[in-house]
């Protein structure tokens, strides 16, 4: 297990509370967004790609995906259900 050390950063009041609620928005702390840019940043030798806020049918399908994830529900009962819902839904 690696050790893990303490980060301080200086930011201006309002862009922290900014920066919190929009990554809250994406399900993910100031924390957890500074180890994922280290990490890629490590990892890529380059600053990473841009994350972005989720758009509302996205926001939908993952609050769904959560809500059937507590329930241990499917939202398909059967395969074939599955298929046929692909089979009407495809563009």
């Amino acid at each position: 297990m690696s050790h893990s050390t303490m980060l301080h950063v200086r930011v201006d009041d309002e862009l922290k509370t900014q920066a919190s609620e929009t990554l809250a928005a994406m399900g993910l702390s100031v924390s957890d967004a500074v180890r994922i840019l280290l990490t890629r940043v490590v990892n890529d030798q380059a600053f990473p790609l841009e994350l972005k806020v989720p758009n509302a049918q996205t926001r939908a399908a993952m609050e769904e995906s959560r809500t059937m994830m507590k329930a241990r529900t499917a939202r398909f009962d059967s395969v074939d259900t599955l298929i046929d819902d692909l089979e009407k839904n495809r563009q």
